[in-house]
């Protein structure tokens, strides 16, 4: 999942999300279904047929993120990825990623700024000066204290919520 979308202005939200799975050659009545499948998911079957100059930083964002979910992989890299996102929409995501870690055994690395977002992972990094500084593993806590844990050591480090996690 890219920051930047990284979206091709050529292709419509549709073909944009299914365009590995045609590299892959997967037959076109899969790729449709698949795609159809995680588009109602993040909300934007209204808008398959859109190229992304006609859609909303956040539908692109959303668009950008159904294009790494949708092939399955076990392994998701996330580069602020509810960064154009709103609360509703963020929070959606969030959850579909937990769940592809939970019900797939996918391995997930997000890179974010954003301690709610951090708090739904399973460990958090936190770097400084290019070193790891901390670690915090969730273990059975609950995702609202796992997110206090996460703003204290924001504060250890002497920072606020633009310091990397």
């Amino acid at each position: 999942m890219f920051q930047d979308f990284n979206l091709l202005d050529t292709l419509t939200v549709e073909e944009n999300i299914g365009l590995a799975l045609s590299l892959n050659h997967i037959d076109p009545k899969t790729v449709q279904d698949r795609v159809r499948n995680v588009a109602q998911k993040l909300a934007i079957t209204d808008i398959l047929l859109k190229f992304p100059y006609q859609i909303s930083g956040g539908q692109k964002q959303r668009t950008a993120c159904a294009r790494a979910i949708v092939a399955g992989q076990s392994l998701l890299l996330a580069d602020e990825p509810t960064g154009a996102l709103d609360s509703k929409a963020s929070k959606n995501l969030l959850e579909i990623m937990t769940a592809m870690n939970r019900d797939m055994g996918a391995t997930i690395l997000m890179v974010t700024h954003d301690a709610y977002s951090a708090s739904y992972a399973k460990r958090a990094l936190f770097l400084k000066d290019g070193r790891v500084f901390n670690e915090l593993l969730r273990g059975e806590r609950g995702r609202p204290v796992f997110y206090h844990e996460i703003l204290n050591v924001l504060a250890a480090l002497g920072g606020d919520v633009s310091d990397v996690i």
